[in-house]
């Protein structure tokens, strides 16, 4: 009786550790995002293999800007840092662009049009407070 007792103890210290551990973790890398978010004038979250990502970046090396470019799939936290995302903007798709700590968007339509927009009629980024 007092083996299974001391047994019962010892897989809930296990769990109760490993709980704590996931909940650490999920703390720190919702301060990265959101440290990298304030600490940057433009953010891509991005996944190197994704041709809307490349087409993010390109906006901006087009506009002479460079990102802060954190790519997902090259990162543990990754997959992560994309259910924050579901937080922050209400979806886990790459591209995920923010200006001045400011979320523009991903690669919907919306956010193309305001990219070829921005291409059409440059303006500084430090401007861009609408969005």
């Amino acid at each position: 009786m007092a083996g299974a007792l001391k047994m019962t103890v010892t897989v809930m210290l296990v769990m109760l550790a490993a709980i704590s551990l996931y909940y650490a973790e999920a703390s720190t890398t919702d301060e990265f995002v959101h440290n990298t978010i304030t600490s940057h004038k433009i953010v891509i979250f991005s996944k190197s293999y994704c041709p809307y990502c490349r087409r993010a970046k390109a906006v901006f090396k087009e506009l002479k800007q460079e990102p802060h470019v954190v790519e997902l799939d090259e990162r543990d936290d990754g997959s992560k840092i994309q259910d924050i995302m579901v937080n922050i903007v209400g979806r886990r798709t790459v591209p995920q662009v923010f200006i001045n700590g400011k979320h523009l968007g991903g690669s919907d339509g919306k956010s193309i049009l305001v990219s070829e927009k921005i291409l059409l009629k440059p303006m500084r980024v430090e401007n861009w407070q609408s969005f």
